[in-house]
């Protein structure tokens, strides 16, 4: 073949080297502008797992990279003058310049001819000139490729909120260093590292309306750098901070990172070349198809990687079309990966102010899992004792005391208060609605069902929405609250709850609104029932579906006034049942939903328009309940978050929510997401909607309850642990597995778990708990 890659840095040189190392037949050209052996940059940051790819496609290049890395386990955290170290991470630094000039030297001796100096205005004439088979858009991130072909690649560049300037220093880091300093106008954090004897990478970065206040806008370079001298000197010691980009004038080294996401990577033109008509692939590579934010430095790790797999697929796959396809659809998932994780640290580096009030050791540990990638039980692997005594720092703060010698509770094993409750531990079994009461009274299948969940050692186990009224339901076969004999039946399972474990019971009392009236689930959800159907209220009257559902009437003022007092009565006949918790559905376009969302409030009193006359209503039926659900029992308030609908509430407004709700007097937010309006477009994930707790629990300042995607241990430690959240509530892995908590316990290996005492009653007292956990595990109790 022969091939073009426009563009001499990392991409363009490793894939023009491997392609040549896979067949010296091959006629490989890499153009670059710059000239020989020169580039910009500072150090570039690899993982082991990186240099282990590297040394399976090229061992030679691998091992010359390999001798002039430094390498180094540790993380350094400096904050609110404190120091926290956390080692086992494994990086490799080497200076960009450096690892090009290696790649250069490599593709020189395998007889890769490299063209210096030549900026490409036109890559089809290049194809032309050079008769090429195969062209590479390796050139950056100001890809001029990427902008000729934007119809067929349609590129997402997404311009993040920070600033920062990427400067160097003689003053060598022994660990990777975060730094971070508060100042009058806001946070200035540095991310440094050596790359090479005697020097380190010092970037700088901080909110761009920060950087604006701080007048940097307006400095010219060297003020700049003397500003971040200044700023960040407990840590140089007397270095400088060095700039490589002297050909720029005043601030223009600060630049806001680009998120770049395309939807195809390539682009077929056809060319009267040398040896005819052809078709000539035009493929993105590197930065010019994607980009990882530099927090958790892949930008050079994908570019690498990309070449990697092209030269695979070329190989593995004759046909050069299906070669091509194959390389897009497999990268572009692993990217995807990346750019998730990226874009997890990207938000949390521009969230800084947001953690502030965090302690340095749960700052600490927010920063290290920042992007997900790394786990409560991955922190496990690479310093357990580090973990370990930030465990027995989270148990210290619940009230915990851990024994000496023994290991401390995992944090979602920690207990919770609120008012006069205690839960056992952190995990809720959320509700879920489960359509199988008779006249909203809950039966044995309730018994069984929240009993067994309780048993299996959740600390909170909530109802489903139970209905204040008969024309609140949602379906004939949900719950209600509106009788003495749905009391009575709900006060039988709370005192089984309460006499077989350790858990607390909670009731969610909600009214459907325009999604009432319909048949259950498994007869089709969503759908109006075939006869007998109740007249339905919402805040406006606009159906659920369009030509589906029935149409609800706008309430009116007797009608607010009915439903506020069923949610008082309701409230009532749960304290009189005994439930040790109460929560307000307010979320998923139900009724009091329908009022908060612009999406199905569109009333013209005061009861609509702005978000604080939408909240009027909600807030009037939260302070009724409030005031006779005792006062020694928490209540909590479930919200949508996010409708995921153009338009609709977003997690700017949750946090306003919140807000309004905790001044009413609200303990906690429960916060899920959607299904207040058909059109929503969701962006599914593990713990997907765990971002919408953790504003609302450290901007709002009230307590939150992570919902969705959350099934396993690792995920609600990591949760409780980083402040993302107090409680974790999880749907369908207690349908699958009622003795969840139990059960994760002990598969990551904590045996201290509090297990209700039927289990062993009558039989032999197993020595230890660890011997409990391990027989359960098994299903092998004795």
């Amino acid at each position: 073949m022969k091939i073009v890659c426009l563009g001499g840095g990392p991409a363009g040189l490793y894939f023009g080297l491997l392609m040549k190392l896979q067949n010296p037949a091959n006629e490989i050209t890499v153009i670059e502008r710059n000239r020989p052996y020169d580039t910009f940059g500072w150090g570039v940051v690899f993982s082991d797992a990186t240099m282990q790819n590297l040394a399976e496609a090229d061992p030679v290049s691998a091992e010359t990279i390999v001798d002039a890395f430094s390498h180094w386990d540790d993380i350094d955290i400096h904050y609110k003058g404190r120091t926290l170290r956390s080692g086992g991470h494994g990086f490799i630094g080497i200076g960009r310049k450096h690892m090009l000039n290696i790649l250069q030297a490599r593709c020189e001796e395998v007889g890769v001819e490299l063209v210096f100096e030549t900026t490409v205005e036109d890559d089809q004439k290049i194809a032309i000139d050079y008769d090429a088979d195969l062209v590479i858009a390796s050139d950056g991130l100001n890809s001029l490729v990427r902008k000729r072909y934007a119809d067929t690649f349609k590129p997402d560049i997404d311009t993040r909120r920070c600033r920062f300037v990427w400067l160097g220093t003689t003053k060598v880091f022994d660990a990777f260093t975060f730094a971070f300093v508060e100042t009058e106008h806001g946070w200035f954090q540095a991310h440094a590292y050596r790359f090479e004897d005697g020097m380190s990478t010092f970037i700088v970065e901080t909110l761009d309306e920060t950087w604006r206040a701080a007048g940097l806008e307006t400095m010219s370079q060297q003020e700049g750098i003397a500003y971040c001298e200044k700023l960040f000197a407990p840590w140089l010691d007397g270095h400088k901070l060095i700039s490589n980009a002297t050909h720029l004038r005043g601030s223009a080294i600060w630049i806001r990172f680009p998120r770049v996401i395309c939807n195809s990577w390539v682009q077929w033109n056809e060319l009267d070349t040398p040896r005819g008509k052809r078709k000539v692939p035009v493929v993105l590579m590197g930065d010019a198809a994607h980009t990882a934010h530099f927090s958790i430095g892949s930008g050079t790790k994908l570019a690498l990687e990309d070449a990697i797999e092209l030269a695979r697929c070329l190989k593995d796959t004759p046909n050069l079309q299906a070669g091509l396809q194959h390389y897009e659809d497999v990268r572009s998932v692993e990217v995807l990966k990346i750019q998730n994780a990226a874009r997890n640290s990207t938000e949390w580096f521009e969230s800084v102010a947001r953690y502030a009030n965090l302690e340095p050791e749960q700052f600490a540990y927010s920063l290290l899992t920042r992007s997900q990638r790394i786990s409560h039980e991955n922190l496990r692997l690479r310093d357990a004792a580090w973990l370990e005594g930030y465990e027995k720092w989270v148990a210290d703060r619940s009230g915990t005391t851990t024994q000496s010698g023994k290991r401390p509770p995992m944090p979602m094993l920690t207990p919770f208060k609120a008012r006069g409750v205690t839960l056992a531990n952190r995990i809720v079994m959320s509700p879920m609605a489960m359509y199988s009461c008779v006249d909203g009274v809950p039966g044995d299948f309730h018994l069984v069902h929240l009993g067994s969940r309780a048993m299996g050692g959740a600390g909170l186990v909530m109802v489903e929405m139970t209905c204040v009224s008969p024309d609140a339901r949602i379906t004939p076969g949900c719950p209600g609250m509106w009788n003495d004999a749905q009391g009575a039946a709900f006060k039988r399972i709370v005192d089984f709850v309460h006499g077989n474990s350790n858990a607390r019971i909670g009731m969610q009392l909600g009214h459907a609104g325009r999604k009432g009236s319909t048949r259950l689930a498994w007869d089709g959800i969503d759908q109006p029932l075939p006869a007998d159907n109740w007249p339905l209220v919402a805040a406006s009257a606009l159906p659920y579906i369009e030509g589906v559902s029935q149409v609800p009437r706008a309430a009116t003022r007797a009608d607010m006034d009915r439903i506020r007092d069923d949610f008082v009565a309701a409230a009532r006949r749960a304290a009189a049942a005994g439930f040790d918790w109460l929560e307000l559905h307010c979320a998923h376009g139900y009724l009091l939903s329908s009022f908060i969302s612009p999406l199905t409030n569109q009333r013209a009193d005061e009861y609509g328009g702005s978000l604080e006359n939408r909240l009027r209503y909600p807030l009037e039926v939260f302070r009724a309940v409030r005031a006779v659900w005792p006062e020694s029992l928490p209540m909590s308030v479930r919200i949508s978050a996010h409708d995921w609908v153009e338009g609709g509430i977003t997690p700017d407004d949750a946090v306003e929510i919140a807000r309004a709700f905790k001044a009413a007097g609200a303990d906690m937010i429960d916060c899920s997401s959607g299904q207040v309006s058909r059109d929503e477009k969701p962006v599914y994930g593990r713990m997907f909607q765990t971002p919408f707790a953790d504003r609302v629990r450290n901007e709002a300042g009230i307590p939150t309850i992570a919902v969705g995607a959350i099934f396993e241990a690792d995920h609600a430690n990591g949760i409780i642990a980083s402040g993302r959240a107090d409680l974790c509530a999880l749907a369908r892995p207690h349908l699958a597995d009622a003795s969840w908590t139990l059960r994760e316990s002990a598969r990551v290996g904590y045996a201290d778990v509090a297990w209700p005492k039927q289990y062993f009653a009558g039989k032999r007292q197993l020595e230890t708990n660890f011997e409990r956990a391990a027989a359960y595990a098994r299903l092998d109790i004795k």
